[in-house]
């Protein structure tokens, strides 16, 4: 998107914020691919109270049973849906270009980050042992949230300058 902005000749941050709300409905749909390869799920539910969809789906365990298991793929669904409803609803709110874009990457690495906490199958750091996924969304809420407050000042210094 930043190299066909530019081919383009394009504000890339007013392409991003166009393109969120589908990046965002494309990754609720696309999650429940997790669930059909059986992939992406939390520990296994012990308390029968809440074996059941949403908190949880059945997985294989191996021993040709299954067992039920954190249904993760179903949350971070349902938190991209949030985030794309909030996101539409803020349209007439907007103050400047790339807000929603930075607005995604924060409250995306947010989820992200507290989802990833709750996955059995995490890909760690091999210095650490902390998830690379769980240390990539802090960077992208860093990033965002230092970019953010970056176009909220100058957004107010060119309001102010037209008064």
């Amino acid at each position: 998107a930043f190299l066909y902005a530019r081919r383009k000749k394009l504000n890339f941050l007013t392409l991003a914020d166009a393109l969120i709300p589908g990046v965002l409905l494309a990754q609720a749909i696309g999650r429940w691919g997790n669930y059909f390869n059986m992939e992406c799920y939390g520990p296994e539910i012990l308390s029968p109270a809440f074996q059941f969809f949403p908190v949880g789906v059945l997985i294989p365990d191996g021993t040709g049973g299954y067992a039920w298991h954190m249904a993760t793929f179903f949350y971070e669904s349902l938190w991209n849906l949030a985030l794309l409803i909030f996101i539409l609803a803020m349209t007439k709110h907007k103050k400047f270009h790339g807000e929603f874009f930075y607005f995604y990457l924060f409250f995306y690495g947010l989820g992200r980050f507290w989802i990833e906490g709750l996955r059995t199958d995490q890909l760690k750091m091999w210095v650490t042992g902390f998830p690379v996924s769980q240390a990539l969304a802090l960077v992208l809420m860093a990033v965002a949230l230092i970019l953010f407050v970056l176009g909220l000042h100058k957004s107010k210094q060119n309001n102010a300058q037209k008064l």
